[in-house]
């Protein structure tokens, strides 16, 4: 099977969709399919796929631009410098089939008409949420697909009559996430206090000043983002103020991320919307507790064993963050075994089918 797989920050920043796009590209050229990534970034090594660069301009460029039809945020923006660069270089008769959870730009591009011969049958993943395949207003309207990969049962529930679709979770590589010892020291981060840490983009939508104020009605907690984005300012601002001596903002390269994880007393993740966060599933495998939205969703990802709590109500996050600090451990063999049951070998298996599947109905409706 030849796939394509096409999105901006692929081999440029290390975020969950790249991340888990590259696992499961990893994990099918290890079962002899022939897979394609078209990103921004530039070549690494050890990888099993084969790589285009196509060039974009980063995001944090357009953090403040206007929010326009079409342009909506600087996602969009980043998108629409990287779709002359997509356009040159996809040639169609090159795959079976085409992938990504880019919308709109990239979404277009690969289901453009071709003159000849036939396009192939194109899949989405709901990654950064289904606004894209369920809404019908504005720039939504002229969304398609094939196949649409939903990445957490309410996604699936709301788009499995209108959409070919298939149930198919994110994943984590357990080889590397796994419980270890701690390791504070190459982190610069405190001894002898409880370390909570949110690994986040610094956007409104994830809600990290909940976080901050929850942690301060903690006497001994230390918080720690590992993240980026346009609140930056805003976030430290806010940090100095209720966290003096207790906040961490770092950012880090993914081949540490199993130490960081290592390094936290609890997990937090305080936003009420995830599509599915790969960090939960990161966490999970490296035993952490977790503190999280208490939502029919998020209990799916992480089990009913966690530390769940209306992330809206700051006193009620802390007095999570406390319970999973004092029983949390006790857990933790639980948890890895958890994590087990989503390795990107069973995800890449689940992908590939749906991805035969997708390309077995398309010969058969003949679609182009």
């Amino acid at each position: 099977m030849r796939i394509l797989i096409a999105l901006p920050g692929l081999h440029r920043m290390d975020r969950g969709a790249e991340n888990a796009f590259i696992a499961v590209a990893q994990e099918l050229s290890i079962a002899g399919d022939e897979v394609t990534l078209i990103g921004s970034g530039g070549g690494r090594t050890g990888n099993r796929y084969k790589f285009i660069h196509a060039s974009s301009v980063a995001r944090e460029r357009f953090e403040d631009f206007p929010s326009l039809p079409f342009l909506r945020n600087e996602y969009c923006y980043e998108e629409l410098t990287f779709a002359p660069h997509l356009i040159w270089r996809f040639r169609p008769s090159d795959y079976d089939i085409t992938v990504t959870c880019s919308y709109p730009f990239t979404n277009w591009i690969l289901r453009r008409p071709v003159l000849w011969g036939v396009r192939p049958p194109h899949v989405f993943v709901t990654h950064n949420g289904d606004w894209a395949p369920l809404m019908r207003e504005a720039e939504y309207r002229f969304f398609g697909c094939d196949g649409l990969i939903c990445i957490n049962p309410d996604f699936f529930e709301r788009n499995k009559k209108r959409w070919h679709s298939r149930l198919i979770p994110n994943g984590v590589d357990c080889e590397r996430f796994k419980p270890g010892a701690a390791q504070r020291e190459l982190f610069g981060l405190p001894e002898g206090r409880l370390l909570v840490l949110m690994v986040s983009a610094l956007i409104p939508n994830k809600r990290i000043e909940f976080g901050i104020e929850a942690v301060s009605q903690i006497s001994n907690a230390h918080l720690v983002v590992a993240g980026d984005g346009p609140l930056r300012e805003t976030l430290t601002s806010l940090a100095s103020k209720l966290l003096p001596n207790r906040f961490t903002l770092l950012s880090t390269s993914p081949d540490r991320m199993p130490q960081l994880y290592r390094t936290a007393d609890v997990f937090l993740q305080t936003s009420k919307d995830e599509p599915f966060p790969l960090v939960f599933l990161e966490a999970l495998a490296c035993g952490v507790p977790i503190v999280a939205h208490d939502m029919q969703r998020v209990r799916w990802f992480i089990g009913e064993d966690q530390y769940l709590a209306d992330m809206t109500d700051p006193k009620a996050i802390a007095q999570a963050i406390i319970r999973a600090q004092q029983f949390g451990r006790s857990g933790l063999d639980a948890r890895v075994r958890l994590a087990a049951q989503f390795s990107w070998t069973n995800v890449a298996r689940l992908y590939r089918d749906f991805f035969q599947e997708v390309i077995n109905g398309a010969r058969t409706h003949n679609i182009v």
